[in-house]
């Protein structure tokens, strides 16, 4: 019989051990539980919507990358049609420099020309002159005689 009540107040014994656990161990354990439970959850949750926004912040930055390779490439293409501007312009006012260069020139080789002329028809008009007075052996008066010069020069 002790075998028996040793069995019997163990039982007992455990009932109200179970009776107390159930009463104040389990509830604390089972909000904690809860609790942590929630947390998870909450982390989890927390955690597709951070993938969800890094998604869309991805989307975001593709779409924001392509847009400044788009702007760059106008850019670049405004400063290429800028560079044949400039470098068209640069020709334009090469070739108007150069115009004026062969114009000025050629005015002043015509004004030299003119006054070649004028010198050397003076000087065919003594050499004439020399010339008539050494042939007539006598001396030619360039006055007097300026409109028969003057056909000389015309001819020569």
């Amino acid at each position: 019989m002790t075998i028996n009540a040793t069995l019997l107040g163990q039982a007992i014994s455990f009932f109200f051990f179970v009776l107390f656990c159930m009463k104040f161990v389990w509830p604390p354990l089972i909000s904690a539980l809860r609790e942590r439970q929630a947390t998870i959850a909450e982390g989890l949750a927390a955690a597709e919507q951070g993938a969800q926004a890094q998604e869309v912040a991805q989307a975001e930055a593709d779409k924001m990358l392509g847009e400044a390779k788009t702007q760059a490439s106008e850019i670049v293409s405004q400063a290429q049609k800028r560079h044949n501007e400039i470098v068209e312009e640069a020709k334009q006012n090469a070739v108007l420099e150069s115009d004026r260069i062969k114009s000025s020139a050629q005015a002043e080789i015509d004004q030299e020309v003119v006054t070649a002329r004028a010198a050397l028809s003076k000087q065919v008009s003594s050499v004439a002159v020399a010339g008539a007075e050494k042939i007539l052996q006598r001396e030619v008066d360039p006055k007097a005689h300026a409109a028969i010069l003057d056909d000389l020069i015309a001819k020569i």
